[in-house]
């Protein structure tokens, strides 16, 4: 049986209905097999339309459409797919017709998944509102855990890694072995375990780890000895008074974006939002942000995208700084400090840009040019 990982945090997820996800105007392929089921059920009567779409039709079809893909959900003019029932927030397709009948897609989201030889690993997407709330959790120890109830061994979608693919780069010259690149991934969640600790502080060691483990070669010790070996004490950093070196990892995070998903520029008054509202009140929220910075650890597509441990520990600082500017406008726009609600949307808002908008061989190019050889 495939063995699976999660986050401790998340390894009771379900879905508690927000409809965030089926009201983001996003294209949704839908397979040939779910869409024969979709439309009989349609033409039978046991599938209906939701209230107010009326003169819609429920699929978007064409020649132009994605390779194995035979429709896509039409959406209203507000963004919402035709399935939403907007009263309850409910998938109507999954209500009549059970999990079985939603496109791959809808069935997998907010999972975002990793398997290779060892198993499936299991991250979520933050721009899920119930997965973002998460990381406020205080009931459970950071940690990784196998087997999570929430996720059964299934064929989750994500990044498949085959046998014939390689392992991760320890740095551009050098394979990792899988156990030594397990111990890595555990020891990074590891450091994000005292959620007391400033995140600044988490970063800063993680830099330093990533470049002390990035200069093992073999020979006396395995990699994932020297991991176990590396420093037990944390690098303290100071907190970030600026917003623009968050601000730089922001924009460069941008250019992983196809130019017909980019947002308009929006980026006035957040330095002057970020001294005002976010610098004074981040103290605060070290507890959500090391558990989001655990989250960016595990399941790292970079892991496989990337070119060594630097280039990991570069995605996770990116995400702290876009949930550091997306705090920023959120505080500038409600015209108030940093509160738990506006750091959720933060967070939401990072994850939107990261895993849903950029393309993520390209981010992990980006990241990867500060993975010299050591």
């Amino acid at each position: 049986m495939d063995k699976v990982r999660s986050l401790s945090i998340h390894a009771d997820y379900r879905c508690r209905h927000s409809g965030q996800c089926c009201s983001t105007n996003w294209d949704v392929p839908i397979e040939l097999p779910i869409y024969k089921t979709l439309t009989e059920a349609l033409t039978a009567g046991r599938l209906e339309m939701a209230s107010g779409t009326e003169g819609l039709s429920p699929f978007i079809l064409g020649p132009e459409l994605p390779d194995d893909t035979a429709a896509m959900f039409e959406r209203t003019e507000g963004g919402h797919c035709v399935f939403l029932e907007r009263s309850s927030r409910l998938c109507i397709v999954h209500r009549d017709l059970g999990e079985t009948a939603l496109a791959s897609t809808c069935r997998h989201f907010p999972r975002v998944a990793i398997r290779d030889r060892r198993g499936t690993f299991i991250a979520l997407s933050h721009f899920c509102p119930t997965a973002a709330a998460m990381l406020f959790r205080d009931d459970v120890k950071l940690q990784i855990v196998e087997q999570p109830r929430a996720f059964p061994p299934a064929d989750y979608e994500g990044l498949d890694v085959t046998d014939e693919d390689l392992p991760p780069l320890l740095h551009p010259r050098m394979l990792m072995d899988l156990d030594g690149y397990s111990a890595w991934e555990r020891h990074m969640v590891h450091r994000c375990e005292d959620v007391t600790r400033q995140p600044e502080s988490i970063l800063a060691t993680l830099q330093r780890d990533a470049d002390l483990v990035a200069r093992w070669k073999p020979g006396m010790i395995t990699l994932s000895q020297a991991v176990e070996q590396l420093p037990l004490e944390f690098v303290d950093a100071p907190l970030q008074v600026r917003l623009a070196p968050s601000l730089e990892l922001f924009r460069e995070a941008m250019t992983a974006v196809p130019d017909e998903f980019k947002p308009v520029p929006d980026e006035d008054g957040l330095e002057e939002a970020f001294t005002c509202w976010v610098r004074t009140e981040w103290p605060r929220f070290h507890a959500p942000v090391n558990r989001y910075i655990a989250a960016k650890a595990f399941a790292s597509w970079t892991s496989y995208q990337g070119r060594g441990v630097a280039a990991i520990v570069r995605g996770i600082e990116a995400a702290v700084g876009l949930v550091r500017v997306e705090s920023a406008r959120e505080c500038r726009d409600a015209h108030k400090p940093l509160d738990a609600d506006l750091l959720l949307e933060a967070f939401r808002s990072a994850d939107f840009l990261l895993n849903h908008l950029a393309v993520g061989e390209d981010l992990a190019e980006n990241w990867s040019r500060v993975a010299n050889v050591p």
